[in-house]
């Protein structure tokens, strides 16, 4: 197997599902402590979106008094963020910095 930026590029496929599972669940892990910077409350400057990226590699978001709007997984890779919706939707977006992230349209900063 072959990665590049923590994604595979090519492999071979094997019957057991499971260890492919433990060694994809291994990579993720991996990255997600590499990219722990990311982890916390990111918020517009309004307050009206407000977006927690969990150390487990979930996210909930929340837009102005409905809670837990949105729910998903996310990666990280470098500094692009990919969100994957528990619904399926799927959006991505940039750090700028360990402080600032666009995404969506949106720009949040990380609260302290």
């Amino acid at each position: 197997m072959q990665l590049k930026n923590n994604r595979i590029v090519s492999g071979v496929a094997f019957l057991d599902t499971y260890e492919l599972s433990e060694l994809m669940t291994s990579i993720k892990k991996k990255t997600m402590e590499k990219n722990n910077k990311y982890v916390g409350m990111w918020v517009t400057k309004d307050g009206h979106i407000r977006q927690q990226l969990l150390p487990d590699g979930r996210y909930d978001e929340a837009r102005g008094n409905r809670r837990s709007a949105y729910r998903g997984s996310y990666t990280v890779s470098g500094n692009h963020i990919d969100y994957v919706d528990d619904s399926g939707f799927t959006a991505d977006g940039e750090f700028v910095d360990e402080k600032t992230l666009h995404h969506g349209g949106y720009i949040f900063y990380k609260e302290e």
